[in-house]
C-alpha cells in the first residue's frame, strides 16, 4: 500500500470514530461530489475532500461552536484544526511530498470559503454533501429554525453551478423540502440585497 492509500485509511479511520453519526458519510459523500464537478481532482483534492472535517472526530482537537461568538470565525477555526491534523496524518504515513501535504493543509484551510478555482471545487463539495448527507441529522440535532439559518449560509457560499445541483436534491420529507425551499428564497433575496 502506497503513502496516498495509507492516508485515505488514516482519515476514514478517524473520521469512523467521530461522534457525528453522518461525518463517515460525508466524508465519503463529499469526495464523491468532488468528482461529479471535477472527473479530474488529484490527490491533494481527494484526500482534502475525504479529511476536510477531521477534526470533529478527535474529541481533544475538537472546535466548538460555542466557543466562538461569530459563525464563521469558527468555521474558519474548524477548518485551520482539519488542515493542521491532516498534515500531520499525512507526515505519520510517509508522505515526503511537501508540496502535496501543503497543498492539502492549504485546501482544507480553505474549504469553508474558497477563494480560488480548487479550494472553491472543495468549498463546493462540501457544501453539496451537507445538503445531501448532512441536512437531516443537522435538522433532529438543531431544529426547523437553526437548520434554515445553516442552509442559507450554505446555499450563499456555493458556486452558482452548485447551487443549481443543490436546488433540484430532494428530501425524504415534505417538511425538510419546504425548509430547503423558504432557504433558497431567502439566500436568493439577501444575495439580490447585497448586488
Amino acid at each position: 500500500m502506497g503513502s496516498i492509500e495509507r492516508v485515505e485509511q488514516r482519515i476514514a479511520e478517524r473520521v469512523a470514530a467521530s461522534g457525528v453519526p453522518e461525518d463517515p458519510g460525508h466524508s465519503r459523500n463529499t469526495l464523491e461530489w468532488l468528482l461529479e464537478v471535477e472527473p479530474d481532482a488529484g490527490a491533494a483534492l481527494r484526500i482534502a475532500a475525504l479529511g476536510h472535517d477531521v477534526e470533529r472526530a478527535i474529541e481533544t482537537r475538537k472546535v466548538r461552536r460555542e466557543d466562538f461568538a461569530d459563525y464563521d470565525a469558527f468555521k474558519a477555526a474548524h477548518a485551520r484544526s482539519s488542515a493542521d491534523i491532516l498534515r500531520e496524518i499525512m507526515r505519520e504515513c510517509g508522505v515526503e511530498d511537501e508540496a502535496l501535504t501543503r497543498e492539502v493543509h492549504r485546501l482544507v484551510c480553505l474549504h469553508e470559503v474558497g477563494g480560488d478555482p480548487r479550494s472553491d471545487l472543495l468549498r463546493d463539495a462540501d457544501g453539496l454533501s451537507f445538503f445531501d448527507v448532512n441536512l437531516a441529522h443537522y435538522f433532529e440535532r438543531n431544529g426547523g429554525e437553526e437548520t434554515r439559518r445553516r442552509c442559507v449560509w450554505g446555499y450563499l457560499r456555493l458556486s452558482e453551478r452548485a447551487k443549481s445541483i443543490a436546488a433540484r436534491l430532494a428530501y425524504p420529507s415534505d417538511e425538510l423540502n419546504r425548509l430547503m425551499e423558504k432557504a433558497i428564497r431567502e439566500a436568493e433575496a439577501r444575495a439580490r440585497g447585497r448586488s
